[in-house]
């Protein structure tokens, strides 16, 4: 059994190791998932009051109240599988819950990319990366993160995963993670 911990800042690629994942029929429980559901169950629009309500969850149950969530859904994903991604990792006392309730099972990865790069994937998505018509800019979206101590759980990682080059290549490295497991990634850094 082993539950993969993805987290990174706006355009890392954490969604599309995620859409790895899917490929490779890993199951993959998305954090922000269960915040929709939590808008959903309280009559909110997901798309307007994310935020809002991620922030109230972590008010009204604590700060690892989004992990506490997310643990009845990687429980139920490892009934059929022997792996299961967890994407949308926010802070470190999420990092905690992931750690306490699986303990050497769990592995956290980092995916990390450059503020330019991640920018320009953005906006090839559509997403605001400027701040322009009143969005919230890549960096504002970076400083939130951090706020919530995202810093604090990349420095953890178990494993980093630079998605610089190509898509393909990310990709590539991503599947090898997955089916061979972190010792794969360093052997082909060391050839």
């Amino acid at each position: 059994m082993t539950v993969i911990g993805i987290v990174g800042l706006p355009g890392s690629g954490k969604s599309e190791a995620a859409a790895v994942a899917r490929d490779l029929d890993v199951p993959v429980v998305t954090m922000g998932d269960v915040i929709r559901a939590a808008c959903r169950d309280r009559g909110l629009d997901p798309a307007t009051h994310h935020g809002e309500v991620a922030k109230a969850l972590r008010e009204e149950d604590g700060p690892a109240a989004i992990a506490d969530r997310s643990l009845p859904l990687i429980e139920d994903g490892l009934e059929t599988a022997d792996t299961v991604l967890v994407d949308g990792i926010r802070s470190d006392v999420e990092v905690d819950a992931f750690e306490a309730a699986f303990g050497e099972d769990f592995l956290l990865v980092a995916v990390e990319a450059p503020f330019e790069t991640r920018a320009e994937r953005l906006d090839l998505r559509g997403r605001d990366a400027g701040g322009e018509a009143g969005g919230e800019s890549l960096a504002e979206r970076d400083d939130r993160e951090l706020s919530f101590g995202m810093g604090e759980a990349i420095d953890r990682a178990d494993v980093t995963l630079e998605n610089t080059d190509s898509l393909e290549a990310f990709q590539d490295r991503v599947r090898r993670l997955l089916t061979e497991g972190p010792e794969a990634l360093a052997e082909a850094r060391d050839r």
